[in-house]
């Protein structure tokens, strides 16, 4: 059975620190060194390499891999099982910063991470009930459901989902997904009260197959735009007050004033260099600054100043033509249908799961072409202020945003790391101009108005096995040069509004490294390494063009080592001098997903993945105080083939220095485990089960809606529901502790 070797020594690199720095001072690009025509043509050349550009500009990059590959070699010391991304930035070891790091978290108040517990933990057996699965010494409790009341005054759910387009506004949404606890006395989203607070949850997305009643199909008879407004204040996020009753469980605080549906018809403003842009105007909104509604909102993050990140994923699948005809839909001008292709793919109709364009015209694209520039977008809420607008921050990039891992520089400037989640598109990181101080919150408010969006572009040795290797991020401003030696402002107008609303296309036009579909980020608490979930890409290596007029979906690379991906991987980075402002980093995988039931290849996984832990599509992640990582996937849960033994999706813990992985809980049948978040204490920490008893068709889900998930209701179920879980240990300890297995 072949593996990845995970490497786990470390050793001092002097020799290929002086051999970095002087190979850094003829050919890489300084951290204070401007992009100019001059320097970019040290790092560029014309050669065959197939990087992903604009369909109109054909210019190649070199490969950075040539040049780590020229110091490596001197060394052979890729291919040791020594990787780069293994040990600490030229030559300080994972291990001994992380070691350093365990006292920070002794100080906290929270026990220290022992990985020999963690190593003595044996998971739990991968499953395929309609349950919670846990390990003995913890239980659960589900709470906010879909359908559940938001208010005092809230109309009780319906089982049979007739509730209309007002009793929606008034109840919990739908499909929940990235969430965070504010402690109901925090001032930076993360210290105070563990038995009180304020729990923001997003709502993705419908599903047609049981959130609607009996013989109501989007864009099909009885469709309405009662139907389609019940479906809009279904999803965007909720603000849900939340208290710790005397019997010791969790409960909604009814009549608060916090307690809040933030949807798809909710007033928002633009804030950033896109707010006004030409591109961001409409009929409605002329002046281009105020918007309605967020959807598809994703995973999340939340920053130092006490507010909430939610994120706008797949906003292209709500446009769409109205009831016109494909043929007789057209597009206004050649920009507007090259910026659409490239954001939502040749198809002209909106996704058969809302068609909101046949009763809301607003989402119809040949009405109001610029309607989808206003979506794809980070929007900040503040959950302590009811009242208070949501902001659409147009600074950090229009992409598919599916989190928002958020760190502070060495100089207290604020970083924010951001997945593009579609097959073959980029990572992204977001620098504030100005700095973090904690005695000026008015301030703080508006770090994420302004700051510079890079885009990664990942390296590794040619010809090494340890899928490891160095990166950089590249500026997405004006005056950054693109492959084809023209200024990025040259491709937009000079205008930064346009080129942000049009950030991928910008990432193409620098030769941005396209990976397996980049979904949550998560940032080590102490080491502030980063690690990022790239859930599969089954179009790698194929011949398939990637959007119209477009490259075809790349080949292999070291951060994405395997064709038509099925499994999916997840690969961490540190950057230079540990600063996460840094324009350099190095990588390893972390772990490359895979079954070893299936497989003896690279599709078996790397060693750290055994039968007793095989998963598939990591997609949720984070990483908790004491430095524990938790993995959660959404992945194929059929059981059966390529996916044997893998069971229903699930959520591991992992070591970040052995890289030891353990499963901890799996999901009932036909979910997603996502979301993830914790009080301060770690004595509960609560996750989402969204799309329980996914799997039918629409018409045969409806027939019999409970014929694959009762959950969360069992035998009263009417049909399944999207909830939270919170999870605790009986003896009242730290969650993601297990002293049983070191006493067994």
């Amino acid at each position: 059975m072949r593996h990845i070797p995970v490497p786990r020594t470390t050793f001092f690199l002097n020799d290929l620190h002086n051999a970095v720095i002087q190979r850094r001072n003829n050919t890489f690009l300084h951290m204070d060194t401007p992009w100019t025509p001059s320097t970019m043509q040290e790092h560029q050349r014309m050669d065959n390499f197939d990087l992903d550009d604009i369909p109109a500009n054909r210019s190649q990059a070199q490969p950075f891999s040539d040049i780590v590959q020229n110091v490596a070699s001197r060394r052979g010391f890729l291919k040791t099982g020594l990787g780069l991304g293994a040990i600490g930035f030229f030559g300080l070891g994972l291990s001994a910063c992380a070691s350093a790091s365990r006292i920070g978290y002794a100080q906290s108040g929270l026990p220290v991470f022992d990985p020999e517990e963690l190593k003595a933990f044996t998971g739990i057996a991968s499953s395929t009930q309609d349950t919670i699965t846990l390990p003995p010494g913890y239980a659960h409790a589900v709470i906010n459901r879909w359908g559940d009341k938001l208010h005092t005054h809230s109309p009780a759910f319906k089982g049979d989902a007739s509730d209309g387009g007002d009793a929606q506004a008034q109840q919990i949404g739908y499909n929940h997904d990235g969430m965070h606890f504010f402690p109901i006395d925090a001032t930076d989203s993360q210290n105070g009260s563990s038995r009180e607070g304020l729990l923001a949850t997003n709502h993705e997305y419908i599903t047609p197959h049981f959130f609607f009643p009996k013989g109501v199909e989007p864009g099909k008879q009885g469709w309405s735009l009662d139907w389609v407004r019940k479906s809009q204040h279904a999803q965007g996020a909720s603000v849900q007050h939340m208290r710790l009753n005397a019997d010791g469980r969790w409960e909604r605080v009814l009549d608060s004033r916090y307690n809040r549906s933030i949807n798809a018809t909710t007033r928002m403003e633009l804030v950033g260099p896109a707010a006004g842009n030409r591109l961001a105007r409409t009929k409605a909104d002329p002046e281009g600054r105020h918007v309605y509604g967020t959807y598809g909102n994703c995973g999340n993050g939340f920053t130092y100043w006490n507010t909430y990140l939610t994120c706008e994923e797949n906003f292209t699948d709500y446009f769409g033509i109205g009831e016109k005809n494909e043929a007789d839909a057209d597009y206004a001008d050649a920009e507007q249908k090259a910026h659409l292709q490239r954001y939502k793919g040749s198809e002209k109709t909106a996704s058969d799961d809302y068609r909101w364009d046949t009763h809301d015209t607003r989402f119809d694209w040949t009405q109001e072409p610029n309607e989808s520039n206003r979506f794809g977008w980070i929007v900040e809420i503040d959950p302590f202020d009811p009242q208070s607008t949501p902001r659409k921050l147009t600074a950090l990039g229009r992409f598919k945003h599916e989190n928002a891992a958020i760190t502070l520089a060495d100089d207290k400037r604020i970083v924010v790391y951001m997945g593009d989640d579609q097959v073959s598109e980029y990572l992204y990181k977001f620098v504030s101009d100005g700095k973090y101080d904690p005695a000026r919150p008015e301030q703080n408010r508006k770090l994420l108005e302004t700051g510079t969006l890079h885009v990664a572009i990942f390296s590794d040795a040619q010809g090494s096995d340890d899928f490891a290797g160095t990166g950089r991020w590249v500026p997405l401003t004006l005056d950054t040069i693109a492959l084809d030696g023209r200024r990025l402002g040259d491709h937009f107008n000079n205008d930064l509004g346009e080129l942000l609303i049009k950030t991928r296309q910008a990432a193409d036009a620098v030769g941005a490294t396209p990976m397996d579909r980049p979904e949550w980020v998560a940032v080590h608490p102490a080491t502030r390494e980063a690690y990022v979930t790239l859930t599969n890409n089954k179009s790698r290596g194929s011949d398939k063009a990637r959007f119209p007029g477009g490259p075809a979906h790349p080949g292999t690379d070291g951060a994405n080592p395997r064709e038509s991906n099925l499994y999916g991987q997840i690969v961490r980075w540190r950057e230079a001098g540990g600063n996460p402002s840094a324009m350099e980093f190095e990588w390893d995988i972390f772990v490359l997903a895979g079954n070893p039931n299936k497989h003896s290849d690279l599709r078996a996984g790397s060693s750290n993945i055994t039968p007793d832990n095989t998963f598939n599509s990591p997609d949720g992640l984070a990483i908790d105080p004491r430095g524990l990582i938790w993995i959660q996937t959404d992945g194929n849960y059929s059981n059966k083939g390529e996916y044997e033994g893998q069971g229903n999706n699930q959520m591991l813990v992992a070591d970040p220095v052995s890289k030891e992985i353990r499963r901890f809980m799996v999901g009932p049948k036909g979910c997603e485990v996502t979301g993830i978040t914790w009080t301060p204490d770690m004595r509960y920490l609560f996750i989402n089960i969204q799309h329980p008893g996914e799997g039918a068709s629409v018409r045969d889900s409806q027939e019999s809606p409970v014929a694959i998930s009762t959950w969360p209701d069992g035998p009263a179920a009417t049909r399944p529901r999207p909830a939270t879980v919170v999870i605790w240990r009986e003896d009242e300890g730290v969650v993601g502790t297990f002293p049983e297995a070191r006493s067994a």
